[in-house]
């Protein structure tokens, strides 16, 4: 079923030429109103050209109409020609729509180290046909994604559509992910920003794959306020609900992954510690490998557990899996074999009560399988 955005919006894709599949990897998404944004980027030292640029234009202040994101590519470590191009990618798509480059921003995802085919991108641009639906758009900003990530919502009339790309080189701060998030809701700039802030933590930060951060990432919200008001706090909710689905979709996409992994820490001092207890977790390698081989190995929980500097007694420690308690304050009896086939279901929660305060948290991951090593052994060859 087709995802209509949200009242004065509109995207499209092609296929450029970019990615050697032949795949469509040229993407536009446009607002028919300047809009309030709210960003978020990745805090690799590292950063592509346009995260710089990104950067740039969100201190400046000034609404947003368009973004313009490439496939296949990542522009980053290409020296000055890299800066020249971003800069170029977004003219071209300023020319294509009738803006200013200062109302463009730019994204870039897929390998490093190779110049960006700026000409493909020129040619390529004109032939974007833009509609009110989300689904091309979706598509073109994949990578080694098995399948697009779309959620909405409603708030009080207005709507609230998310679309994002992510299944690699995903851990906190944050990820080979490209997250855009459009409403037609009017909200302040400012409040929009503070709020954004804090639903990144708990969703987009929360998610990990594999240990490594991109040098690329990015999560947007844009809002054109086509809808008119609507109440913040509601708001704010349906926004998060949307980046929460986008976050579980990226993490079961991970590469190579046959489950998704939710971890849920209660009872924590605080929610930041709550959360960075959940992450430790979702990110162990060991229970991740463990995971993937329906191994109800609690010990691995409980070692990433006391590596996350959360704060907590192992002697009053409860840990949960798929509902089956398996510690508290030391091993439970439980059947080994009746929780291993429980691991066997696509998604697995993980339930740790640290019994030091009202802190709450959740992070999401996958298993670790034989297909991340191929996929990335794999990945420019």
């Amino acid at each position: 079923m087709a995802v209509r955005l949200p009242r004065g919006f509109r995207a499209g894709a092609t296929r450029a030429g970019i990615k050697p599949s032949g795949r469509p990897d040229l993407a536009l998404l446009v607002s028919g109103l300047p809009a309030a944004w709210a960003y978020a980027a990745t805090q690799n030292r590292a950063a592509a050209p346009s995260i710089h640029r990104g950067r740039a234009l969100y201190a400046s202040g000034k609404p947003l109409r368009a973004v313009v994101v490439n496939a296949g590519n990542a522009n980053c470590a290409t020296g000055e020609r890299g800066y020249e191009d971003d800069r170029r990618m977004a003219e071209l798509a300023a020319l294509r729509l009738g803006l200013s480059p200062e109302e463009v921003l730019t994204a870039s995802t897929g390998v490093i180290g190779v110049p960006l085919p700026v000409e493909k991108i020129e040619k390529g641009l004109p032939e974007i046909g833009l509609t009110p639906f989300a689904e091309a758009f979706a598509e073109a900003i994949l990578t080694t994604d098995t399948r697009p990530k779309v959620a909405e919502a409603e708030v009080a009339g207005a709507r609230i559509v998310g679309l994002a790309k992510g299944s690699g080189m995903i851990h906190p701060n944050m990820a080979t992910m490209l997250a855009f998030l459009v409403t037609d809701a009017l909200v302040p700039q400012e409040a929009l920003r503070a709020g954004w802030g804090r639903v990144v933590e708990r969703t987009f930060n929360q998610v990990t794959v594999d240990g490594d951060t991109s040098t690329n990432d990015l999560a947007l919200l844009m809002a054109n306020g086509a809808y008119g008001e609507v109440p913040l706090e509601a708001f704010f909710e349906g926004v998060e609900a949307v980046a929460q689905e986008l976050a579980r979709m990226i993490a079961r996409d991970g590469e190579g992954a046959t489950k998704l992994m939710v971890v849920r820490v209660v009872g924590a001092a605080t929610e930041e510690e709550a959360r960075r207890a959940a992450r430790a977790i979702a990110g162990s390698t060991l229970w991740k490998s463990a995971l993937y081989g329906n191994d109800p190995n609690w010990g691995r929980i409980l070692a990433a557990l006391g590596n996350s500097g959360a704060r907590f007694d192992p002697l009053r420690v409860r840990i949960v899996l798929q509902g089956i308690p398996l510690y508290e304050g030391g091993v439970l009896p439980f059947d080994r074999e009746e929780a291993g086939r429980a691991m066997r279901a696509e998604e697995v929660e993980v339930l740790v009560d640290l019994r030091e305060g009202q802190g709450e948290g959740e992070a999401y991951g996958c298993d670790l399988t034989e297909d991340y090593v191929r996929i990335n052994a794999l990945y420019t060859t």
